[in-house]
């Protein structure tokens, strides 16, 4: 099973609309230019972008102009099967009639062709019917900026003429032509991108050939945070790395968590309260502040492991009590049925015994797996309670004499630590290398595995006392038929797992 991959699709906005046409839809500048497509003709986007700089001089705002918005879509690799100019338009058209803008779109690969992806270009404007004039009713006069002034005389000069760059436009001519609808206010909502992500989602999966390889939308408001793409030449690509790298403790610690069994409401509430409240808060006072935020995700993930540790305690003390009551308990006597119990009248048709389902016929391949996940989460446990002890040692290894103790204390701290690190990262890996995105993934098809397999365990129980037959256990060579398998999917899928390492869009 290939590993469930998100949706890639995200929004920019362009200040050089003209010069982002020329550059996405040249072969002169892309050398894996596939295809290119338009709604309208070229002239649209120059009168678009005149448009909406005369408006940005009108209206006084600091900045750069907004002159359209591009959206970058990451397609399947195996789309490349399908006809470009067909695939091109049929992604174009469909943004066209769900929202009734022009578009023009270019269908790419990048150098290296690991990334397959549409560049689509939206106005937020749509055309008039017919262009709405305006006529002076009197001398209107515009200064050197393009901005109204009341008077003849602020456009003058001492020797009392015409500054350069300044203008009169007498009354009875049109001093403003509009073409354009206003902005559409839709397309600067926060809701805009998701409902954009959702719905070309759902049209890739419908022409994804194979079920397996449906794309999902990463759930934004779930317990799990979101990687950063490190864009080509980008600036900021080691702050991103390093942005990324808490990301991912931080996921992996939700990973130990849901196999320590903390409930997903108690992690989602200490991502919302120790990350997403906080760090609204701090955008609002001072802006984005990426230090600010790795210390706020260190935070949450102190947070939850401090619940992992509430789990394993109480997990402790309850095997305690159980094994106390056990030993003082005599064992139960399993009620035998009598031998000359009826099994069932002869008259009555034998029934057929029950058959696998495919859920229940994984089960045991998926108990495997967490079976490793318990051990490994057990075993990370162990070596963090190791840390623990070894820093209460060093706390008391004060004073000049000690200095010598008290360092190798601290070196044998720091190759717990990452000792610690290597094992959560392999914990995460673990459901990896079976094609699950995540564990949160895994343990909602181990459960439902799992309340199968115990139906179909009670259903056969059922069919042997009806009947008086036993069922056949699996065989030894289904099950080495099954372990084989088992290992050919863990080599497909570690060879997967560096698929399309390269994402960034030209």
């Amino acid at each position: 099973m290939p590993i469930v991959r998100n949706s890639f699709i995200q929004m920019s906005k362009l200040t050089n609309l003209k010069g982002r046409i020329n550059y996405i839809s040249s072969h002169a500048r892309q050398e894996n230019l596939y295809a290119v497509y338009e709604t309208t003709d070229r002239k649209f986007w120059t009168e678009l972008a005149k448009c909406n700089q005369e408006e940005f001089k009108r209206s006084g705002t600091e900045g750069k102009c907004i002159e359209a918005r591009e959206l970058i879509i990451a397609l399947p690799e195996r789309f490349v099967d399908y006809e470009p100019d067909k695939l091109l338009k049929l992604f174009t058209e469909y943004f066209k009639q769900k929202y009734d803008v022009e578009c023009i779109a270019a269908l790419h690969h990048n150098k290296r062709k690991t990334n397959y992806h549409i560049h689509l270009i939206f106005s937020e404007r749509k055309l008039l019917d017919a262009p709405v004039l305006k006529i002076a009713t009197r001398n209107m006069f515009y200064d050197e900026t393009g901005k109204h002034v009341r008077t003849k005389k602020e456009i003058m000069d001492d020797a009392g003429q015409l500054r350069s760059g300044c203008k009169i436009i007498p009354k009875g001519e049109v001093y403003e032509r509009n073409l354009f609808t206003i902005k559409d206010s839709r397309f600067k909502s926060d809701s805009f991108l998701d409902e954009v992500k959702r719905s070309y989602t759902d049209l890739i999966n419908i022409y994804v050939r194979d079920d397996k390889e449906k794309l999902k939308v990463f759930d934004k408001n779930g317990v799990y945070l979101p990687m950063k793409k490190v864009g080509k030449n980008n600036p900021k690509a080691e702050q991103i790395e390093a942005d990324n790298r808490v990301r991912t403790m931080w996921n992996q610690t939700v990973d130990r968590a849901f196999v320590s069994g903390v409930p997903e409401k108690q992690i989602l509430e200490v991502k919302q309260s120790e990350i997403g409240q906080k760090a609204k808060a701090s955008i609002q006072k001072s802006g984005r502040n990426p230090a600010l935020f790795k210390s706020l995700i260190m935070t949450a993930i102190y947070a939850l492991e401090l619940l992992i540790s509430k789990v394993f305690k109480r997990a402790s003390e309850k095997a305690d009590k159980v094994t106390e009551a056990f030993a003082k308990s005599e064992p139960e006597q399993t009620k035998v049925r009598a031998v000359n119990e009826p099994v069932m009248a002869k008259s009555e048709p034998i029934p057929e015994i029950p058959k696998k389902s495919e859920l229940v016929s994984k089960y045991p391949r998926l108990a495997d797996i967490y079976n490793k996940l318990e051990k490994q989460n057990e075993a990370i446990y162990q070596r963090e309670q190791q840390l623990v002890s070894v820093e209460k040692e060093i706390a008391g290894t004060k004073g000049i004499f000690k200095g010598k103790q008290r360092k190798e204390l601290q070196e044998q701290a720091e190759q717990l630590r990452a000792q610690i690190a290597s094992m959560k990262q392999y914990l995460s890996s673990i459901v990896q290398g079976y094609g699950y995105k995540n564990v949160k993934e895994f343990l909602v098809v181990y459960h439902a595995s799992k309340a199968e397999y115990s139906d179909y365990q009670s259903a056969v129980a059922k069919w042997e006392q009806q009947t008086g037959n036993k069922a056949e256990s699996d065989s030894f060579r289904s099950r080495l038929q099954q372990k084989q398998q088992e290992v050919k999917e863990r080599e497909n899928n570690r060879q997967s797992h560096y698929y399309r390492n390269d994402r960034g869009g030209r």
